[in-house]
């Protein structure tokens, strides 16, 4: 089970994770409703390294970037089911609409985004001018939390 991290915390293991030589992999998201897509990311993304950090999109974020009428699950419940997984290691929230700010403080080894982000990875710039590199990873087929909300909402007639 991971630990979730308030910014300055994880900042401090961040710097500590550097010291002992451990490879520190970076994600984020709204991770509004978990779906085998989002796992399978964060198992590719662990992969990657020996340490997974998961950014969520505080409930104010995601209100603003998704809609008033999201998100579905609470920023607590969202951290909570991340932390479960085996995937993760350190969860951590924000309120910025990209986690630009926090990546250039926590300065991940690899930067990972889903393949549908390709046009802009928030981060992108600290990271490589850092040295270290920014991974897109493919997308499972069939999973989105957007598709999977508007399939709830036609199967119960609430659609348009």
């Amino acid at each position: 089970m991971g630990t979730f991290y308030e910014r300055p915390a994880l900042i401090a293991e961040r710097a500590r994770w550097r010291a002992e030589g451990r490879r520190v992999v970076f994600t984020n998201g709204c991770y509004d409703i978990l779906h085998p897509g989002h796992i399978r990311l964060l198992e590719q993304a662990r992969s990657l390294g020996d340490i997974l950090i998961l950014a969520l999109n505080t409930d104010d974020s995601v209100r603003r970037l998704k809609g008033p009428s999201r998100p579905m699950i609470s920023e607590q419940d969202r951290s909570c089911m991340a932390l479960a997984l085996q995937a993760v290691d350190a969860v951590t929230l924000f309120d910025e609409d990209t986690p630009r700010e926090l990546i250039a403080a926590v300065l991940p080894d690899i930067l990972v985004k889903g393949s549908d982000w390709s046009h802009f990875v928030a981060g992108r710039e600290e990271v490589e001018a850092a040295g270290g590199q920014v991974r897109l990873l493919p997308l499972e087929p069939g999973y989105s939390t957007t598709n999977l909300v508007e399939e709830a909402a036609r199967r119960t007639g609430l659609a348009g």
